[in-house]
C-alpha cells in the first residue's frame, strides 16, 4: 500500500474506526498495547462508536487522527488533554495540563511507511495548537518495537512508570519542545 494520509477523523466513520479498532485489538502486540480486549469491544453497542467518533472528531479537549490508505483507515492515534491534577488511566495526575496520546495502532501492512509518524506529529501538532506544552504517552516495557517507533518519533522516557493490569508501562515525553519551544502562534 502507497499513499498513507493522516487526518482528524470525522463523525460519520464511525464504522470503520469501530473496525480499525477490533483490528488493532486482535494484533499479537495488543495485550501490552491496549487496556481493552477485543472481547469486550466485538460486544460494545453501535452508539459507543458513534459517541467516540463524534467526539475524536469534534471535541476540543480530545482529537482521533486517522491514517488513510486506498480509503481504508491502516492507523489511528487519539490524544487527549489532561487537565491540572485530574487523573490519567492509571491514576497519576499532574500540576499542570498536558496531552497524553492513546491507542496508537498501525497495520501490518503498512508499518514501515512513516504512518506512525504523521499519527503522532498530528497528535502533538493538535496538542501544541491548544497551548499544551507536555505531549506524553505510555509503552509497555515488553514493547520494544513501539518505543522504537516512538523515540524515532522524539519520544524519550521519562523516569515515571505505572504498573498496570498488564505489568509495567514507561511514560515517554515529546522531547522537542524541551530544546526548541513551541513556535508562537
Amino acid at each position: 500500500m502507497t499513499g498513507v494520509a493522516v487526518r482528524r477523523i470525522r463523525e460519520d466513520e464511525w464504522d470503520a474506526a469501530r473496525t480499525l479498532r477490533l483490528e488493532a485489538l486482535r494484533d499479537p502486540a495488543a495485550p501490552l498495547a491496549f487496556l481493552d480486549t477485543y472481547a469486550e469491544a466485538a460486544l460494545r453497542p453501535d452508539d459507543h462508536w458513534r459517541t467516540r467518533a463524534a467526539s475524536g472528531a469534534r471535541s476540543d479537549g480530545v482529537a482521533q487522527f486517522v491514517a488513510v490508505a486506498e480509503g481504508s483507515f491502516v492507523g489511528t492515534a487519539t490524544v487527549k488533554i489532561q487537565d491540572a491534577f485530574s487523573a490519567d488511566y492509571f491514576g497519576r495526575t499532574r500540576a499542570t495540563d498536558r496531552a497524553v496520546i492513546v491507542a496508537v495502532y498501525v497495520s501490518p501492512a503498512v508499518r514501515g511507511s512513516g504512518a506512525v509518524d504523521r499519527l503522532l506529529q498530528a497528535c502533538v501538532q493538535w496538542a501544541g495548537e491548544r497551548g499544551v506544552t507536555e505531549v506524553t504517552l505510555d509503552v509497555h516495557g515488553e514493547n520494544p518495537r513501539a518505543e522504537a517507533a516512538y523515540a524515532r518519533c522524539g519520544f524519550v522516557r521519562t523516569g515515571e512508570f505505572a504498573d498496570g493490569p498488564h505489568g509495567r508501562e514507561f511514560e515517554l515525553r515529546w522531547a522537542p519542545w524541551d530544546s526548541n519551544p513551541r513556535p508562537a502562534d
